[in-house]
């Protein structure tokens, strides 16, 4: 039924089982995955009268968000390989991560959306957090939501 999974990770540890599940549900179905980090946008703190507080160079904060998306998509291409499952990968700069999710699974054209029910903000809305429950508000996609 379904061919072409969308699985975003953050690299928590509801994250990382997720992703495992989905690996397996893809191997299953016969499906393929595209694996998604939305990396965060450069903080600008202010303080006072606009000084800049951050030593951290948005270059810098650019180069590790980098980092950090490539180590998180890397264990799932990692995890796809073993698994025998055909594996794409994109990342994306935005502080908003779910309309983040929702474009980029719509432009891979992918015909599922499996997640976890919350990631690393924990739960900040009722049952599901607030990144997954608005992806299920929002998507057009079906969305399976993994606990």
């Amino acid at each position: 039924m379904f061919k072409h999974i969308f699985v975003p990770t953050d690299g928590s540890e509801l994250s990382q089982a997720t992703v495992q599940r989905a690996v397996t549900f893809a191997r299953e179905a016969g499906a393929r995955i595209t694996a998604f980090f939305a990396k965060p946008e450069y903080p600008i703190a202010y303080f006072g009268e606009g000084a800049l507080i951050d030593p951290t160079t948005p270059e810098k904060f650019a180069e590790m968000a980098e980092q950090q998306a490539a180590e998180y998509l890397g264990e799932v291409s990692r995890l796809c390989a073993e698994a025998g499952v055909p594996c794409a990968t994109v990342s994306a700069t935005s502080d908003i991560p779910y309309e983040a999710i929702i474009e980029a699974a719509e432009k891979a054209e992918c015909d599922l959306i499996f997640m976890a029910s919350h990631g690393r903000r924990g739960f900040s809305g009722f049952l599901l957090g607030s990144e997954t429950n608005k992806v299920l508000t929002h998507s057009k996609i079906p969305v399976l939501v993994y606990r």
